[in-house]
C-alpha cells in the first residue's frame, strides 16, 4: 500500500499517472507535427511530398522522442502544477518547443537525411499547439467552469473592487482566480494612473481613479475593497482609506512593500484596515545600526516589562542581541506572558524575568547588585489619569520615587544609560499623573548632573492599542453594540502606535548625552470624535444609525488637548528628523532635593493636600481644589 502510494504521488507531489499521459501526448504530438509539417509545406496535397521526406521523418522519429522528452523535462514540463500556471510555465514550454524545432536540422544531417527548409518552422509550431495545449486546457476549461458556475448562480461570490492595478493588485487577483477555496469574484479596479484607466488587467476592467470608487461600488455590487498598494506611505494611502470607509464596505488591504520584495503578495497577507492607516503620516524610522550598537552585548533592563510599552520594548531588544535581558514588573500574569512569548521567538535569549516593585529600595538594590545592568528603560509607573485623580499619593508613590529608587540604582552600581518613559500629559499638567511624570523628569535631569550615568527621558503622545487607551475601549463598546463614549466633541490628542514609541526609545537612547528629554514630532493631532468615528465605519457600522456616539463631558483632570513641550524647552533638531530635543529647564538641586523628601513624607504619611505640594514643585501645574 505504501509503495502504491508513493507512484501515485510521484515527482514533487505530481501524479505519475499525469506524468505518464503527458509522455504519451508528447510522444503523439511528435508524429502528427512530423506528419502536419510536410502535409502543410506541400500544400494539403498528400501525393505531391516526396516519399524520402517520409522516409526520413520515420528515421528521426526515435531520436526526436528522445530528445523532446529529456527537453521538456530540462523544462520542467512534465512536474509543474498546469491549473496554476504562469508567465513562468508559458516561457519555459515556447523556450523548449524552440530548442526541439532548432534541433531538427541537426538530427537529420546527423542522420543523413534532410527535409524542407521551412520544416523546422512549421514543426515547432505544430508541436506547440499540440504539448502546450494539453497542458494549458485544464486551466481553461476550469476557467469556464467557473464563469458557468457564475452565471447560473450556483456559487454565490463576493463581488471585490481591488484598488491598485500594479503588481500586487495583479498578483491578488490571480490567487483569488486560481484558488478554489476563495469564494470571491474581482469585478473591478481602481488606479489613479490614467494610463492605465480605460484597459484591463488579466480581463477585469480598470474603471478610473478614487474619484468614481463610490459609484463603481454601487455599479458593480461591490462587498469587499481590497487596497493593494504596498509602496505607498500612510500620508498617501490615507485619503483612499477615508474614501473606502464611507461605502460600508468590508476594507482589507496589504501591509507593506517587505511583502513584494519577500514575494509574499498573496491574500494570506491581507489585513483588516486599522486606525493607524488614518493617522495621515508614515511610521517613525529609525536606524537599527545604531540601536544594535549600544544594545548588542550589553545588559539591559526593562521596569514595567510587562506592560504596553514595556513588553514591546523587550521584543525590539530581543531582536538586536542584549548580553541579558532583565524584565521587570509587579504584576505577575504580564510578566508570564512576555516571558513565555520570549522565550519561544527567542531560544537563545539569556531572559531573566523578576516580580518586584519599583517602590522597594531593598529590592531594587538587590537586583542591579545581582544583574548589574547596562541599559535601564524604566516604564513602569501609574499611567490612568482618573484612577490616579482619586488616589494622588500612590501616583507620587509609585511614578516618582520608584523612579527615584531606580535612578539612584542605577548610578549606585554604575548603570551607562538609563530611559525614563514620560508623558506630554506632563507638559503643564491638569492631573496628578501628568505632574508626576514632570517631577519624574526632574529626577533624571538632577541625576543626570551628579552622577556619570547618562539619564534621558523620552515623552510621548497617546499610544494606540495600549491598555486602557481609548481605542480598545471603543471596539469593545462598538462590539457590545454601543454606545461609543466620548467625553467632549472638541478633545484632540497626539496619537502614536506601540512600535513607534519604542523605536523613538531606542532611538533616544542611541543619542543620549545626559539630561536630555527626547520629544516625538507627531504630526498633526486628531479629534476623538473623529476617531471615534473611523472606528466605527472600519467596523463596518454607521454613526448614530447604527452605533451611537455619547458624549460624558471632561473627567476630572482631563485637558482639551495636550503639549508636547512647555514655553521654557527649546528644540533641537536630531539625525532623525521625527526626533526632536528638549532643551534642560534649571533648577536648584538642593531646594529640589529638598522638596521631594517632604513629598515622600507626605505621601506616606497620606495626606489630603498632596497636590499643594506638588504645585510648589512644578509651578506650570493646575488643579482644582475639591469640595469636601
Amino acid at each position: 500500500m505504501k509503495k502504491l502510494n508513493e507512484i501515485r504521488v510521484g515527482i514533487l507531489g505530481i501524479p505519475v499517472s499525469r506524468i505518464l499521459f503527458l509522455i504519451v501526448v508528447d510522444v503523439v504530438s511528435i508524429l502528427i507535427a512530423s506528419f502536419l509539417s510536410l502535409y502543410v509545406r506541400y500544400e494539403f496535397q498528400l501525393m505531391e511530398v516526396p516519399s524520402h521526406f517520409w522516409e526520413g521523418i520515420l528515421k528521426a522519429y526515435i531520436p526526436n522522442v528522445v530528445i523532446t522528452l529529456i527537453v521538456f523535462h530540462i523544462f520542467h514540463l512534465y512536474n509543474s502544477v498546469w491549473r496554476y500556471a504562469s508567465d513562468t510555465e508559458v516561457v519555459n514550454a515556447i523556450l523548449a518547443v524552440v530548442i526541439c524545432a532548432a534541433m531538427q536540422p541537426v538530427i537529420f544531417w546527423l542522420l543523413d537525411t534532410y527535409e524542407p527548409r521551412s520544416y523546422p518552422f512549421f514543426y515547432g509550431m505544430f508541436l506547440a499547439i499540440f504539448s502546450c495545449g494539453v497542458r494549458f486546457s485544464y486551466r481553461v476549461l476550469r476557467m469556464l467552469q467557473k464563469r458557468r458556475l457564475d452565471k447560473t448562480g450556483a456559487v454565490v461570490r463576493r463581488q471585490v473592487m481591488i484598488v491598485g492595478a500594479g503588481a500586487s493588485g495583479s498578483a491578488i487577483l490571480k490567487e483569488i482566480e486560481s484558488s478554489g477555496f476563495l469564494s470571491h469574484k474581482v469585478a473591478c479596479f481602481i488606479d489613479d494612473n490614467v494610463n492605465c484607466q480605460g484597459k484591463y488587467l488579466r480581463g477585469v476592467p480598470i474603471v478610473g481613479g478614487r474619484e468614481v470608487i463610490m459609484e463603481s461600488v454601487e455599479k458593480y455590487a461591490i462587498d469587499e475593497i481590497i487596497i493593494a498598494i504596498p509602496s505607498a506611505s500612510r500620508a498617501k494611502l490615507k485619503p483612499i482609506v477615508e474614501i473606502c470607509k464611507e461605502t460600508g464596505c468590508r476594507i482589507r488591504i496589504l501591509p507593506g512593500m517587505y511583502q513584494l520584495i519577500n514575494g509574499e503578495v498573496n491574500v494570506s497577507q491581507l489585513r483588516e484596515v486599522q486606525i493607524e492607516d488614518l493617522l495621515g503620516r508614515d511610521p517613525i524610522e529609525v536606524n537599527v545600526d545604531e540601536i544594535l550598537g549600544y544594545v548588542k552585548d550589553k545588559v539591559v533592563l526593562v521596569t514595567g516589562g510587562g506592560g504596553s510599552i514595556g513588553s514591546e520594548l523587550c521584543r525590539q531588544i530581543a531582536t538586536h542581541s542584549p548580553k541579558q535581558l532583565v524584565i521587570l514588573d509587579i504584576y505577575e500574569n504580564n510578566a508570564y506572558e512576555i516571558q513565555q512569548e520570549l522565550k519561544q521567538k527567542h531560544p537563545e535569549l539569556n531572559l531573566v524575568v523578576l516580580i518586584a516593585s519599583v517602590r522597594n529600595t531593598d529590592r531594587m538594590d538587590k537586583i542591579f547588585a545581582t544583574y548589574r545592568p547596562d541599559i535601564v528603560y524604566h516604564a513602569a509607573a501609574h499611567k490612568h489619569v482618573p484612577l490616579m485623580e482619586d488616589s494622588p499619593n500612590e501616583a507620587i508613590k509609585n511614578n516618582v520615587f520608584g523612579t527615584w529608587k531606580t535612578a539612584m540604582a542605577a548610578d549606585k552600581y554604575g548603570t551607562k544609560k538609563f530611559v525614563l518613559i514620560s508623558t506630554d500629559k506632563a507638559v503643564n499638567p491638569t492631573n496628578i499623573m501628568g505632574a508626576s511624570k514632570r517631577i519624574c523628569e526632574m529626577v533624571i535631569q538632577s541625576m543626570n548632573r551628579k552622577s556619570k550615568t547618562e539619564y534621558v527621558a523620552v515623552r510621548f503622545g497617546n499610544v494606540l492599542g495600549s491598555n486602557g487607551s481609548v481605542v480598545p475601549l471603543f471596539k469593545k463598546q462598538i462590539e457590545e453594540g454601543g454606545p461609543v463614549t466620548v467625553t467632549h466633541p472638541d478633545i484632540i490628542r497626539y496619537f502614536m502606535t506601540i512600535p513607534e514609541a519604542v523605536s523613538l526609545v531606542l532611538q533616544a537612547g542611541a543619542y543620549a548625552k545626559g539630561g536630555e528629554i527626547f520629544v516625538l514630532d507627531m504630526g498633526e493631532p486628531m479629534k476623538i470624535l473623529d476617531l471615534a468615528k473611523n472606528l466605527i465605519k472600519l467596523s463596518g457600522y454607521r454613526v448614530d444609525e447604527d452605533i451611537q456616539i455619547v458624549f460624558t463631558g471632561l473627567r476630572p483632570g482631563e485637558k482639551m488637548y495636550e503639549e508636547l513641550l512647555m514655553n521654557e524647552e527649546g528644540l533641537k533638531e536630531t539625525a532623525n528628523k521625527m526626533i526632536y530635543i528638549g532643551k534642560p529647564i534649571e533648577y536648584d538641586d538642593a531646594l529640589f532635593g529638598k522638596q521631594l523628601e517632604e513629598l515622600r513624607e507626605a505621601s506616606s504619611d497620606e495626606t489630603s493636600d498632596i497636590r499643594a505640594m506638588v504645585k510648589s514643585i512644578v509651578s506650570t501645574y493646575t488643579y482644582e481644589t475639591k469640595k469636601d
